[in-house]
Parts: structure tokens; sequence; C-alpha cells
């Protein structure tokens, strides 16, 4: 029986819509793949139809974990993003795991090259730990970067080999919302392994979706921002002003063949997309005139 190679992971919370994309997107790029891979998302207790669509995916091992909302007259506790992504983490059996967003969409390509690409790297007996896709948030940005913090980079959509996460005892789950991402890839590099990005490897991120999550995770911003800062002041940096030169963005261009941030569906979408190509129209004539 062939292994399982790859494990894909997503957290979601009522965005059914989004979700259905990102998982079609996985489907179209894997099932060509010719290596077995398993879906795996967790819920944080849906109320918008996900969680009846999600029973339905015979292809998909669905966790349900309520986090919102009252049980037996009390308020549930709510769990952070890490708490979340661990349940996936540790129920994963691919060599390799690739952590994306509910609310992306995977350019053609993407996920086999950086699973080859990893391949080839611990061939050549390299130590990676991680592979950063480059992703753009659309419709605000044009150019696909990887994020770099502390001076490392870090990976927001990408690639993890499963026995690196085990070893550094998967995600910090201290933090709220922020930052888990980045101390994960901090833990990894100083446990000996190298996180690397990947330009042949494309994202698309969708960012007007879900505003009250988002906003009330936005609370959550200062406490994680200090929480991170001080765990790891004097190891990766020493001082604030240090800090500022070794936190930026790493952008690269990329034309997509296959326009895939077309396939985001919405009707709020469709008035961003129009709205934005009346506007590069007009700036485009006022530079003719």
């Amino acid at each position: 029986m062939q292994e399982i190679k790859l494990s894909v992971i997503l957290g979601t919370y009522n965005r059914k819509k989004y979700l259905k994309s990102a998982i079609q997107s996985i489907r179209d790029e894997l099932n060509k793949s010719g290596f077995k891979y398993e879906l795996i998302v967790i819920d944080g207790g849906s109320d918008d139809g996900t969680v009846e669509w999600l029973i339905k995916q015979k292809d998909i091992i669905t966790i349900i974990q309520y986090n919102r909302g009252t049980w037996r007259g009390k308020e549930i506790e709510r769990k952070n993003w890490g708490y979340f992504m661990n349940l996936g983490f540790k129920c994963a059996s691919g060599k390799y795991i690739c952590m994306l967003s509910d609310d992306c969409l995977v350019v053609p390509g993407a996920i086999v090259n950086g699973v080859n690409y990893f391949d080839e790297q611990l061939i050549l007996k390299k130590n990676i730990g991680a592979i950063a896709f480059y992703f753009r948030d659309w419709p605000e940005q044009n150019k696909y970067s990887v994020n770099v913090e502390f001076g490392k980079i870090y990976v927001n959509h990408g690639l993890y080999l499963n026995e690196a996460l085990k070893k550094v005892g998967y995600i910090d789950e201290d933090y709220q919302f922020y930052n888990a991402d980045i101390d994960l890839c901090l833990k990894l590099n100083q446990a000996g392994y190298n996180i690397i990005d990947f330009d042949k490897s494309f994202i698309e991120h969708f960012t007007h979706t879900g505003g009250k999550i988002r906003k009330s995770n936005n609370l959550k911003r200062d406490e994680d921002n200090n929480r991170i800062i001080k765990k790891w002041s004097g190891i990766y940096f020493n001082n604030y002003e240090e800090l500022k030169n070794i936190r930026y963005c790493k952008e690269v261009s990329f034309s997509d063949p296959d326009a895939t941030y077309k396939k985001f569906r919405s009707f709020r979408l469709s008035v961003i997309f129009a709205l934005r190509n009346i506007f590069k129209s007009v700036l485009k004539d006022l530079k003719i005139k």
C-alpha cells in the first residue's frame, strides 16, 4: 500500500464558499500528482453550512472543535490558532505537511513543485525544516512575497517536514492568533533546520473575508507581539533598533498564465475587481492626456 506523502491542513470558520474554492484548487493540483495525499480540515464550529458540507466530502478528514458561543449555559472557552493547527499537525501522517488558508487558491504546480523541490533538497542532505511559498494578498498586491521576521524566513503558506515539527513540539499555543507561525519557524531554525523560500510555488490569498473574525483577532495583536519579542530577544536580535532592519518582505514578480485569482467567487469580489480595473483604466487615460 502506498504511503501518504503529503498532508494538507486548513483551519476554517464560517467561510464555506471560500473553503470550497480552496479545497477544489487543492484537488485540482494533487489528483494528478502521482503521490498519495490526505486533506485535513479543522473547523471551529461553523454555523453557515460548512460542517454539513464537510461531512459529505469523503476525501476530507474533518475535525470539529467548537470555539464560540455557549454550551449548557456556559461560554465556550476560546482556543487559539496554534491549538487548532496542532490538532491537524498531530494527526497528519504525511512525510510533508502543507499549511494553507481557507481563503486561498493554489496556483497550478505550487504544491507539486514544492514537494519535488523538498525531495531534492533532502537527497542533497540539506537540513530543511520548511519551505515557504510565495503569496500575495489579492487584490491589494501585484507582487508575490515571503515574509522575513527577525532575519529569518517564515511560512505563511507552504510545506513543513513532519518529523521536524515533531522534534520541536509543534506550535507554541501561548499565542492567541498572531506570530505563532513565526515562532514555529524560529524554533525550527534554533533546532538546526533551515527554512527556505521557493519561487516556483505561488498562492493567491483573498483578504476581504471574515471581517468580524479578523477584527476580534486584531484585539490580541499587541499581546502577541510583546510575547514573541520577549521570547526571542537576545537570541535573534538585541534591541528594537536592530529589530527594524530584520523584518521585511522578499518580493518577486510572477505572471500566472492560469489567472488563478479569477476563481475567487463572490459578488463582493466581482465588484472589487471591476472597480480596480476601472481605476487602472482612468489612471492610464490620465497619463495619456
